[in-house]
């Protein structure tokens, strides 16, 4: 067979390795990239991306749980108290209105309070009738609280994570 008939098969040549490297070497040329056609569509497509944006953006970065509810109110102070020293204000306010937490993520900020009352109401919460579901996070303060100083916060420490 010449050469003649593997490219009436329709076969390609082989190329050199040379000519491979320097295949992989050029830039793709983004031709199958789609494009709005004209001025209008193109108008069209920006307008949609900066809506789009513009939604992610508030979806990402709002305060989460903004509620115009007492409750709701009260625990945004929480969650907005916590890493500062308002914080144990925050969770004592919560505490006199609404009682213990109810979710993991307000749970997690009264264990995090450095004012043992609060923390045991925390522990309350994880340990009582309307039990909080236990995360990864809540898990690993706890370990940190059953290796405390205090006995008897190390103790309900240790029971909920035997329990779980």
């Amino acid at each position: 067979m010449s050469g003649r008939e593997d490219d009436d098969r329709g076969e390609r040549p082989k190329l050199s390795w040379s000519e491979l490297d320097k295949r992989r070497d050029k830039p793709r040329s983004h031709t199958s990239e789609r494009r709005p056609r004209g001025a209008a569509a193109e108008a069209r497509a920006a307008s949609a991306t900066q809506s789009y944006l513009k939604k992610l953006d508030q979806q990402l970065f709002a305060k989460a749980g903004r509620s115009a509810t007492p409750r709701g109110r009260l625990a945004d102070s929480v969650r907005d108290a916590r890493g500062t020293p308002g914080l144990d204000d925050a969770c004592r306010a919560y505490l006199a209105e609404v009682g213990p937490p109810a979710d993991a993520a307000l749970t997690a900020a009264f264990l995090d309070a450095r004012d043992r009352e609060i923390r045991l109401a925390a522990l309350g919460a994880l340990a009582g009738e309307n039990r909080v579901a236990l995360t990864p996070g809540l898990r690993s303060q706890l370990r940190v609280l059953a290796e405390g100083a205090d006995d008897e916060l190390a103790e309900r420490a240790e029971e909920i994570l035997a329990t779980s």
